[in-house]
């Protein structure tokens, strides 16, 4: 790397790595790096030393780890215009990014890069799980163990509820990198049909490596699915996807999971299509009001509800810190993005070239 770029700072906020030491210690070499202090980034405090340029005009943001590093709140309007302009991108651990107005970062030129990719095994494994459960009657088969009356009337009673998933139509809202492996192993595994619905239409060499058919309009595949996966980031404006006008053109008898965004989706109006046998399945990783779980669908034996767990590995958080340094170096270094999230709303003359391995914007 140049001298030149070797002057180039790092703003870390959040914990120290705890994996890639030695590709820390290098990007330690390549770049000064700065680590607020934990006082510091409590948001009030943040605000201050960002007006005050405390940390001078660095050049990237890097979060390595989601569960520390969010303490100052939201990157939204209030925050966003006191980044130094010399700022180019913002990595971040982490497949989701509700927590900062990608659109307003890149009207203001700077590139946000998750790091979804590194958590798509671990997602598609996850999730593989969920449609066996929302099938096969999970959550009531490995609960019924703790009494014999349970025991008993699950063995007796679940089989004529239950159905290989084998041959059904299983439909995935957002054919990005994650939604890409869930059909992958979901097909290969369990011969499913896949369907998809997205902004837009994958090229057909993609779509052939699953059988995958595009279908234009979200209604549309809902009503042919017999299993819908939603797999697509939160929505900018905070709108929900699953309403109940929405859920309600699900067919009928039909599973629906979620391993996106708790965000998206009105999990009343998943309690009311429960009720009304429009769904027979539900599988939650993901909550809307996290960590509160909507009590409506506790207890029922036919939702199986876990603790936003789906990406949750130690290769996974590896992948995490791996992946976030190596977007900000790509970047400073002038080769481009690996995997960022906001391209389309940065002037055409603050894009930098795209890297060959770049991923879909909606991972």
């Amino acid at each position: 790397m140049s001298s030149a770029a070797a002057r180039l700072t790092v703003l870390h906020i959040g914990d120290p790595v705890q994996w890639n030491h030695d590709q820390y210690a290098q990007f330690s070499s390549d770049f000064t790096v700065i680590r607020p202090s934990a006082a510091e980034r409590q948001r009030p405090e943040f605000m201050k030393a960002l007006r005050e340029r405390r940390w001078g005009a660095f050049h990237a943001i890097f979060r390595p780890f989601w569960n520390t590093g969010g303490e100052m709140g939201r990157w939204d309007e209030d925050m966003i215009p006191w980044i130094p302009e010399t700022c180019r991108v913002f990595a971040s651990a982490g497949a989701g990014f509700d927590w900062a107005d990608v659109d307003l970062l890149g009207e203001r030129g700077i590139i946000y890069c998750n790091s979804a990719a590194a958590s798509s095994e671990s997602v598609a494994d996850f999730t593989l799980f969920l449609i066996l459960s929302v099938f096969r009657n999970l959550q009531w088969c490995t609960t019924a163990s703790l009494s014999p009356p349970s025991f008993t009337d699950c063995h007796t009673k679940s089989a004529a509820l239950s159905h290989n998933p084998r041959g059904h139509t299983l439909g995935i809202i957002g054919l990005g990198n994650i939604g890409f492996h869930i059909a992958s192993k979901a097909h290969a595994a369990f011969g499913m049909r896949i369907l998809y619905h997205d902004i837009l239409q994958k090229p057909p060499s993609v779509e052939s490596e699953v059988d995958a058919e595009f279908v234009a309009s979200l209604d549309e595949m809902l009503g042919r699915s017999d299993c819908v996966v939603l797999a697509t980031p939160a929505s900018p404006d905070g709108r929900k996807l699953m309403t109940g006008e929405r859920v309600g053109k699900m067919k009928m008898g039909s599973r629906f999971i979620n391993i996106a965004r708790g965000s998206l989706v009105s999990t009343a109006a998943l309690a009311d299509a429960l009720e009304s046998r429009r769904l027979v399945g539900v599988g939650l990783d993901v909550h809307e009001e996290e960590p509160n779980v909507d009590p409506r669908l506790v207890g029922r034996r036919n939702v199986t509800l876990t603790a936003h767990n789906a990406g949750g590995t130690l290769e996974t958080h590896i992948g995490f810190e791996s992946l976030s340094m190596k977007n900000i170096t790509s970047v400073l270094q002038g080769k481009g993005p690996l995997t960022p999230v906001n391209m389309q709303f940065l002037k055409s003359s603050d894009r930098t070239a795209k890297s060959d391995t770049e991923f879909h914007p909606q991972e």
